[in-house]
């Protein structure tokens, strides 16, 4: 049976503020579409413009701005720290 006493204390105020204070600084950390300010995903092609500004596939369109300097693939947590194994056997 819960303890009802101890869930009216502050303590899930407290749980909710050091979650919402980690999120909040891990959205500081990832970059996002200069137009619709949204977090590009893993897999898509985002295009840099001038003085760092990050645009979208459908924000570039949209926005016409065709001359962005250079695109890149958005990559996952895990890039570059995985290892390819491969077949060194005679064949």
């Amino acid at each position: 049976m819960p303890d009802w006493d101890h869930l009216k204390s502050g303590a899930p105020e407290l749980q909710v503020a050091l979650v919402r204070r980690a999120v909040d600084r891990r959205d500081a950390d990832r970059e996002r579409c200069r137009g619709c300010r949204r977090t590009p995903l893993v897999g898509e092609r985002v295009y840099l413009g001038p003085a760092g500004a990050v645009y979208c596939e459908l924000c570039r369109a949209h926005e016409g701005s065709e001359s962005a300097l250079e695109s890149r693939v958005v990559h996952g947590p895990e890039f570059g720290h995985t290892m390819r194994l491969t077949d060194h056997r005679a064949a």
